[in-house]
């Protein structure tokens, strides 16, 4: 005959929490088996006749995983036993006629975790939110911020020194004060860094700050290396993982003991170098191969295949067309096999020879910051790129474990990492949501910009999607002809047996601004024809989604500047 026991479980939000628990409460001393019930938040025990059970070794069992748990007839009133359990795993005690609020710990400070954290307090819980340098992470820091605001600077360089108009408007060389340009570019940084990060966190009392270094001693607790020098342990109910990553260095020989740039460095630079290598080929690598060029620097990229090697070759061949008129050397399927830095320059060892510049920046992508964290210890699990690996919830391998933002093994764009971690805070809090990244838009700030949703042609026909596409060239769209800027193209890819539409690729002045609507469409399953029926404002560059959708039933050539 056996004893039962009816625990009340809070927490689980999904059948397969309830299955990671009953699994735990079986694995206690004395249990002979356990069911639970993910809708009534109900389990039942079943322990052997004359065995004895640990009602607090079944409390810990489920706390570990991140739920409460406390007797089914003890429900809203205090336990002690209850108290004590949760006073020994470094959880809150219940409070009379309340339940303690969730517990949520969040690692980092960039825009995952704020959203997460934002998100969390309105749904109730607190946060602890741990952070090891500065407030705010990659993006409003080191990343999106400053680097746009130097490529916009670069850029106002670039068409003062020459634009099309230069025969009606008399062009001019610009003196370049990069001290000033980056104080400018700081100034704004530190503002934005206040306003959205420092402010919002000391006027929000439900999130506590703790700066210092974060790694799991278990499942449920974590060790805080504080800044003062101390150690912390600080439990939690739940827990969000978003700790960016870090720019990636390759093993080339002679490289690490260089002073060389990663673009943390480029970015804060009071100087504008007068000869630049550029070690990569994707986006930070060639905006700021661009940027520099503007400001006065002669740029030289390296480019181990081509320019923007994982998109449609049109892409790449256009950039680095572009590049190339502008007096930036592109050398394709060009490697770096030694580097060495020789009385105040770096000397570049390639397949054609040496190259010489001042300095050198290597940008061929970012590394997730994970390694330090001692991920083994809370059972979570990382790819080979030292990624971690997450499901459509933002869950990671530990059920109460979730992660978001460029540590994960999601597309790096902080306008994803802040969607999955509001998405993440909703999950932890007992919610249902998902991140959908079927139409997800990106842009890279080059000028032209480029800028890319849904699939590409090769990608497709990898899924086994058979398809069909146009590519419009730029001097079909009026805007492209009035601003006499016609470098680039709009590309729509469809769904050959039912042409919908579900890509777009296109380089174009303003490409950024344009490719939102090309995913709206995708989202609504729009065809080309429908695409091609909706009305658009004349002499915009968005308008050429338009005429580029008319492209599959006519001659665009042959219609009129605004036909419909």
């Amino acid at each position: 005959m056996a004893v039962a026991i009816a625990l009340h479980i809070d927490g689980m939000t999904c059948g397969l929490c309830a299955k990671h628990v009953r699994q735990a409460l079986e694995e206690v001393p004395g249990v002979r088996s356990a069911s639970v019930s993910y809708p009534q938040r109900q389990a039942a025990v079943e322990a052997n006749l004359g065995a004895t059970v640990d009602l607090t070794s079944l409390i810990a069992a489920v706390s570990a995983l991140g739920y409460r748990a406390q007797l089914a007839e003890t429900l809203g009133q205090p336990s002690d036993l209850l108290n004590k359990a949760q006073e020994r795993l470094g959880g809150e005690a219940k409070c009379e006629g309340n339940e303690a609020a969730l517990h949520v710990a969040v690692i980092g400070s960039g825009g995952a975790a704020m959203a997460a954290a934002l998100k969390a307090i309105e749904q109730g819980a607190r946060v602890t939110l741990i952070e090891r340098s500065t407030l705010g992470g990659t993006c409003v820091n080191v990343g999106c911020v400053p680097s746009k605001i130097m490529i916009r600077a670069a850029h106002i360089a670039h068409m003062r020194r020459t634009s099309p108009f230069d025969g009606g408007i008399a062009a001019a060389s610009p003196r370049i004060l990069r001290e000033h340009l980056l104080a400018q570019q700081q100034g704004r940084v530190d503002q934005l860094r206040f306003a959205k990060y420092e402010g919002i966190l000391a006027s929000t009392p439900a999130i506590t700050v703790l700066r210092g270094d974060a790694r799991f001693k278990n499942a449920h607790t974590l060790i805080v290396a504080t800044a003062d020098g101390d150690t912390r342990e600080v439990s939690f109910d739940r827990c969000l993982i978003a700790t960016g990553a870090s720019p990636a260095t390759p093993p080339i020989p002679g490289l690490k003991d260089t002073p060389f740039w990663t673009s943390t460095e480029a970015l804060v630079s009071d100087t504008v170098p007068e000869r630049l290598a550029v070690i990569g080929s994707s986006v930070v690598a060639v905006e700021l191969a661009q940027a520099f060029a503007r400001l006065g620097s002669k740029v030289t990229i390296l480019a181990r295949r081509t320019l923007f090697v994982r998109e449609d070759p049109a892409i790449g061949d256009a950039v680095t067309n572009v590049f190339r008129t502008e007096g930036i050397e592109v050398l394709d399927h060009t490697q770096a096999s030694q580097v060495a830095f020789v009385e105040g320059e770096f000397v570049l060892t390639t397949e054609s020879g040496q190259l010489c510049a001042d300095r050198l920046l290597v940008a061929i992508g970012r590394t997730p910051n994970t390694r330090s964290l001692n991920l083994g210890a809370a059972g979570v699990v990382v790819n080979a790129r030292d990624a971690i690996t997450i499901d459509h919830t933002m869950r990671t391998t530990a059920p109460h474990i979730y992660a978001a933002g460029d540590c994960t093994d999601q597309p790096q764009f902080v306008y994803v990492a802040a969607a999955a971690g509001t998405r993440a805070a909703i999950n932890m809090t007992g919610g249902d949501a998902a991140l959908d990244l079927t139409a997800m838009p990106a842009v890279v700030f080059t000028d032209p910009q480029v800028a890319t949703v849904g699939y590409s042609e090769a990608d497709a026909h990898e899924a086994g999607i058979e398809t069909d596409s146009r590519t419009l060239a730029l001097e079909n769209v009026p805007r492209a002809l009035v601003n006499f800027d016609t470098r680039g193209f709009i590309k729509l890819v469809v769904e050959a047996a039912t042409g919908r539409l579900i890509g777009v690729q296109t380089v174009a002045s303003e490409a950024g601004e344009l490719i939102q609507t090309a995913a709206v469409a995708i989202r609504a399953r729009m065809t080309a024809r429908e695409l091609a029926d909706q009305l658009f404002p004349y002499l915009t560059m968005v308008e050429g989604l338009k005429i580029a959708a008319q492209t599959f039933t006519r001659d665009v050539k042959l219609l009129s500047c605004c036909a419909g």
